[in-house]
Formats: C-alpha cells, sequence, structure tokens
C-alpha cells in the first residue's frame, strides 16, 4: 500500500513545486527549478539546481572541484586543476595553470592567508584578549582577525577622516570592537598626514624609492590630525578586562617604532605584537628591517612568523614584510 508520504511526492509537482526525492523520509521540495543529483563518491552527492548549472571537475584522488558554470568559464576547463596535498596536516591546495604561472601573487596571497592564520593560532595560544589594530584604515584587519576566530576585545586607531567614516561603520554592530579617531606617536601633538593614498597614507613623506615605485605618491594632499602615545590610552582600552593579554598589531607606513615609542614602560604589558618592517623603504625617514626588529627583540619580543606583503614584480626582491612576534615568557607564565 502506498504510504501518505509517497502520495504527496507525487501531488506536489501538480501544485508547481519540485520534489527531488532522496530516499525513505527524505526529499528536497523547491518552488523554482529542477534538481540535479551529482554523484561524487559513495556516499557523498551534490545536489544541484537545473541540470546544467554546476560542473564538477575531478582534481586528484578523493578531490573534486564543483564550479558555478559562469565561474567555471571565467576559471579553468575541466583537467586544469591540480590538488597538493600539504603535508600530513590533512589539508589540500587546489591550484589551477594561472596560480602556478604567476608565482609573485600566487606567494603574496598565501603569505596574507598565513599570517592571518599564524596570528589566530598565537592569540589563542597566549590566550590575548586585547588587540590594538594601530593604523586601522577601514577595519580590514579586524573583520580578518573575526574571520579566523577570534572574539576579544579590539580597539582600533585611525586618524584620516574618510578611512575612519568607514572604520565606524564596520564596528558598529561588534560591542567588543571600539574605534578612535586619532593617531599613535612618541608624542602628544598634532600633524599632518599625507592622505589620498589609499591604505598607504602616511606621516612620512614618500622616498625616492616609494615615488619610484607608486604612481600614488606623486600627488599628495594633507589633513591635519591628533596623535596620542600608546601609555596614555591602555587604561581605558583595557577597562572591564579581569586579566588582560594584550597584543599590539602596528600598521602605519613606516610610523611603527614611534607608536612602539609612545608605549613607554607599559610595552612590557603586551604578550605580543606585529608590525609592518620595511627590506626597502617606501617612506622617508622610516627605520630600516634590522632596526626596527632590534628594537622590539631588546623589548623582549621574538620572532614567530615573517610574511611578505610586497614584492617587485622585475627582482622578486620583498619590499615589506608581516613581522610577528611574541613574548616567550608569557607563553611560560600560562603555564
Amino acid at each position: 500500500m502506498e504510504t501518505l508520504y509517497r502520495r504527496l511526492l507525487k501531488v506536489m509537482p501538480r501544485l508547481g513545486v519540485q520534489v527531488t526525492d532522496l530516499g525513505p523520509g527524505t526529499a528536497v521540495v523547491s518552488r523554482r527549478g529542477g534538481h540535479a543529483r551529482i554523484p561524487l563518491q559513495p556516499g557523498a552527492d551534490l545536489l544541484a539546481r537545473g541540470t546544467g548549472r554546476y560542473s564538477v571537475t575531478r582534481a586528484g584522488k578523493g578531490t573534486w572541484v564543483v564550479l558555478d558554470k559562469k565561474a567555471h568559464k571565467a576559471a579553468q576547463t575541466p583537467g586544469k586543476w591540480t590538488d597538493v596535498r600539504l603535508g600530513d596536516t590533512g589539508a589540500h591546495l587546489l591550484m589551477t595553470e594561472d596560480a602556478k604561472a604567476d608565482e609573485r601573487r600566487f606567494q603574496l596571497a598565501a603569505g596574507e592567508y598565513l599570517c592571518a592564520q599564524h596570528v589566530a593560532g598565537m592569540l589563542a595560544a597566549y590566550e590575548v584578549n586585547c588587540v590594538f589594530d594601530v593604523g586601522a584604515n577601514a577595519g580590514q584587519y579586524a573583520k580578518r582577525l573575526r574571520r579566523f576566530g577570534y572574539t576579544g576585545r579590539i580597539v582600533s586607531f585611525e586618524p584620516t577622516a574618510d578611512a575612519f567614516a568607514r572604520l565606524e561603520r564596520a564596528a558598529a554592530d561588534d560591542p567588543e570592537w571600539q574605534v578612535h579617531h586619532f593617531a599613535l606617536g612618541r608624542e602628544e601633538t598634532t600633524q599632518s598626514i599625507h592622505t589620498g593614498w589609499n591604505s598607504m597614507n602616511s606621516l612620512l613623506p614618500p622616498s625616492d624609492y616609494g615615488r619610484g615605485r607608486y604612481k600614488r605618491f606623486a600627488k599628495s594632499q594633507t589633513e591635519e590630525i591628533e596623535i596620542r602615545r600608546l601609555d596614555g590610552v591602555i587604561e581605558k582600552a583595557l577597562d572591564g578586562i579581569a586579566d588582560p593579554r594584550p597584543y599590539l598589531k602596528m600598521d602605519t607606513q613606516g610610523f611603527d617604532l614611534e607608536v612602539f615609542a609612545g608605549g613607554g614602560e607599559r610595552i612590557a604589558d603586551f604578550v605580543g605584537l606585529q608590525s609592518e618592517v620595511a627590506a626597502l623603504r617606501l617612506y622617508e625617514g622610516s627605520p630600516e628591517m634590522s632596526e626596527a626588529i632590534a628594537v622590539y627583540e631588546g623589548s623582549g619580543f621574538g620572532i614567530t612568523g615573517m610574511y611578505p606583503v610586497t614584492r617587485e614584480e622585475s627582482t622578486g626582491r620583498v619590499v615589506e614584510f608581516d613581522c610577528v612576534m611574541m613574548r616567550a615568557e608569557a607563553a611560560t607564565a600560562k603555564g
């Protein structure tokens, strides 16, 4: 005898509803378009709306790439994917021929991901509960922290008006994300900042090398901004945190050591830091990479990761690194 469930499945298409029967007691019901069931491997199927909308390409043993047809046409034809096993981690990297051909762009994209993943790991390992995001721009760094699972407090500092407006909007729905409309530096003062350089706005003028590398440096506007010391804002930033374990991220286009100097003795409170250090200086008066790292090491921080931010296309030389450093005794103190 036919069950009520089976009779309903037969009736529903007459009402303009599409039904895909997956087995006893299980069905997918849709008001628009038919569904196709595409076998991927034993015990795993792809259910796709429209029989011709998706394509499945084998990328290696036990690995398939599933693409919307529009994306597929823009990417690669079947068979052009390579499945790269990442050691014994269980992770795989899927690469197209284009990705392998553009080594520089691929390396930078991979470096950005690996840096974010490493920072997330360090924040968790050192039980960081407050990240000082200095040079926040529109909030890209803080949003990346959230995507990688960090749930603690973020305190962002951005001095330029346009970027701060975007930062404020980005943080509006996050109660654990504070934003401040000023810069941090060695002295409490006001100063003109070069603007119109997108995420590269700086308190320093471009170097000869910087002008040769970036056309955006040819034109500049200035904006008067407020600068405060880090040690003067720490207490308010950490208010309400019972056992503060702060982390200092600096991305201030050549001004990171000035921010660091403004921390005074309170730098000892930070369990880790992240600084953009320059192998090739884009800004006049910015410190060399070796100088910056020596200062950080002199304050008790040790390097845990170095990730290229930009590289010269013609020579392959790294222009800037994201340098991640932690205070080893902070990990030991955790037990």
